[in-house]
């Protein structure tokens, strides 16, 4: 009996840890993908902060940043179910490639556009982005359901936990780069710098091994299609009520936090410039990566149900209301860092738990599934916070009226106000929600109502009982 179930008097859903194993042995062929993806997040990361610079030059407008925004995270919520089909028919490693080289084609293309096309247009950053959207449709759920693959079952939380950091990590270095290669030589040095990070990334996944890495059964056969599997990942998902609940509850929380972070880029470089900007979006690296170190070293919390909920709890009171109502780079860093932290926290849950309780030829469709209901409604948020922010909240708070005759004594009258209030109301929602998902048990207890794969689960991906009957979800 392991330490963890010593603990608890009863089996450990995460469990698996070999007798005698270490917490990072056998873990080298992750850090192989891990360097090469890391190096590829840099370059996108700086890209990304150059796109910022470009479209907010064109009129300092909070709709232009979210709608960029916009560009990047629609596409990948819409496509990422049919691309977990996709991945489900061929090799992880072949899916994660496939992902690389759709980041290589779109900054290809920009830099041709660029280098020989007289320059880049700040409209041609759109298209760019909605392309790179695409292929990140394709990226996490290919490297989500790759990674129980590379590492043990016990490990499933510390690998997360270091992805998790790699993605931070590129937020801590690309805001700095990205400030500095524009200044210096401009967006043609940046698109390169990108390039390269992409080749270093098909690299690590070139050279890895994936252990069981094959073509699924029956792949000569005749299949359904994409669209149909996309739908099976849909309704594997709905079948068990608690990925069901704890995938609607991400939908919701999503809606309110985007709806508050969307305006979070705007409101600095409106009150402070883009030095204040590139300190806040290198805190929130920042707190990825010491959030990504704690998971590699910890685990992750016993219990990921109730931890995930109270690490969304601690999000909001932090990132969005704490990040509202302080004033300056300081306390905007202090904030985002605890939030990043903690969301990394969260997100490596939430991932370890679809990886332990779906099985290995349903992750591709499942983590699409996750992702598209998860994302969504962020696009939603983001469409309307732009055009709020600029028409609605950012005026009502330089006059005192609407909801700033409540609001006002907190957030005054000055430029960025108005979106202060936006990221202040986002975050008191956001606890709300967090407080649904204590408040549900098929959430709050995860582990223990949905058993792992190869406890207990049929084939189809219900619950068998001790005496054969089978249930196709686990109620709460």
């Amino acid at each position: 009996m392991t330490d963890r179930e010593k603990a608890d008097g009863k089996a450990v859903p995460q469990g698996g840890e070999k007798q005698g194993a270490g917490r990072f042995d056998g873990i080298g062929p992750l850090l192989l993908v891990w360097s090469g993806q890391a190096v590829s997040l840099v370059g996108s990361a700086v890209l990304r902060f150059a796109f910022i610079i470009e479209v907010w030059s064109t009129g300092e407008q909070a709709s232009a940043v979210t709608a960029l925004s916009l560009c990047a995270v629609l596409p990948q919520a819409l496509f990422s179910p049919f691309a977990g089909a996709i991945i489900d028919r061929i090799r992880k490693r072949s899916a994660l490639q496939i992902a690389d080289a759709g980041g290589i084609l779109a900054v290809g293309l920009l830099a041709l556009v660029h280098f020989f096309g007289g320059g880049l247009e700040p409209w041609q950053v759109y298209p760019a982005t909605v392309l790179l959207g695409i292929s990140a449709a394709f990226q996490l759920p290919a490297l989500t359901a790759a990674v129980p693959l590379l590492v043990r079952k016990d490990q499933l939380g510390r690998a997360n936990g270091l992805l998790a950091g790699a993605r931070s990590a590129a937020g801590i270095c690309g805001p700095a780069l990205g400030g500095v290669m524009i200044a210096l030589s401009g967006i043609g040095t940046v698109l390169v710098i990108d390039l390269v990070s992409y080749a270093f990334a098909l690299i690590g996944v070139r050279v890895v091994r994936m252990r069981g890495d094959k073509v699924p059964e029956g792949a000569g056969a005749p299949r359904t299609k994409i669209t149909a599997e996309a739908v099976e990942g849909m309704r594997y998902l709905f079948r068990q009520a608690s990925l069901r609940d704890m995938t609607v509850n991400f939908c919701v929380v999503n809606l309110v936090m985007v709806f508050g972070f969307a305006v979070v880029q705007p409101m600095v470089l409106l009150r402070s410039g883009n030095g204040a900007l590139a300190a806040v979006n290198s805190a929130i690296g920042l707190g990825g990566v010491v959030g990504g170190l704690v998971m590699a070293a910890w685990g992750g919390p016993r219990n990921r149900g109730r931890g995930m909920m109270l690490g969304i709890l601690g999000m909001c009171l932090s990132a969005q209301i704490g990040m509202s109502l302080v004033g300056g780079v300081v306390g905007w860093c202090a904030a985002m860092l605890v939030g990043a932290a903690l969301m990394t926290v969260v997100n490596a849950s939430m991932q370890s738990i679809v990886q332990t309780k779906v099985p290995h030829e349903w992750q591709g469709r499942v983590f699409g599934a996750v992702m598209f209901l998860s994302q969504i409604s962020g696009p939603l948020a983001m469409a309307f916070s732009g055009p709020l922010a600029d028409g609605l909240f950012e005026p009502q708070a330089a006059d005192g009226t609407g909801i700033f005759v409540l609001l006002g004594p907190l957030f005054g009258d000055a430029p960025g106000s108005g979106m202060a209030g936006m990221l202040f109301l986002a975050g008191v929602a956001g606890l709300a929600v967090a407080l649904w998902g204590l408040a549900s048990r098929s959430i709050r207890d995860i582990d223990v109502l949905l058993p792992d794969v190869g406890t207990d689960p049929d084939a189809d991906g219900g619950t068998e009982r001790k005496g054969g009957e089978k249930d196709d979800a686990v109620r709460a």
